[in-house]
């Protein structure tokens, strides 16, 4: 069975830390027939570093600007689902590059939501020692306005996976109806 449409550019998907860009990024990269790529891993990758070394070690700034470069390299190859970072879209020029180069779309869900999924696992930087809750609102309220200016907003509720993946292919359909009949 051919994959239900077939991008002409890499999508990146963006949104809170919790919201699913791994897990619905790597079945939507199955259901398309793409590569799946965590910019996060090839941060780690490039650095020889855990992102919480790299953040431990040199801090964010040195972090943003490496996640900014991974994600250029990765935004000029074939198309491709790239999960990004949480923050990586905050960056103007990473968020810019996006735009530009990607269909991005951006995995919206309650704060609630984000803070019993990332409960599950310690590894954020971002999150050490600090309440989820309080920090995931906060960041909600900072980048929220940016993660806007998406090509496309799916939410990410509490339901399975495979139910983000099916609103996301609809919203690739329709948009590349609207697109077609544009041109």
């Amino acid at each position: 069975m051919a994959p239900p449409l077939r991008p002409d550019r890499s999508i990146a998907l963006i949104g809170l830390m919790g919201a699913g860009k791994s897990s619905v990024g790597r079945r939507l990269a199955r259901r398309l027939r793409l590569p799946f790529i965590d910019s996060d891993a090839e941060i780690e990758e490039a650095a020889g570093l855990a992102v919480a070394e790299i953040f431990a070690r040199y801090g964010e700034p040195y972090f943003r600007d490496g996640e900014r470069r991974v994600i250029a390299r990765l935004a000029a190859g074939p198309p491709r689902i790239i999960a990004t970072g949480g923050g990586a879209f905050v960056d103007p020029e990473t968020r810019a590059l996006l735009l530009e180069r990607c269909t991005v779309i951006w995995l919206n869900a309650g704060i609630e939501t984000l803070a019993e999924r990332v409960g599950r696992n310690d590894c954020r930087p971002l999150l050490r020692g600090k309440d989820p809750h309080a920090l995931l609102a906060q960041l909600a309220d900072a980048r929220n306005p940016l993660y806007a200016q998406a090509h496309i907003r799916v939410e990410s509720d509490r339901g399975p996976a495979e139910r983000v993946v099916d609103r996301i292919l609809r919203a690739l359909k329709a948009q590349s109806r609207t697109s077609h009949s544009e041109a």
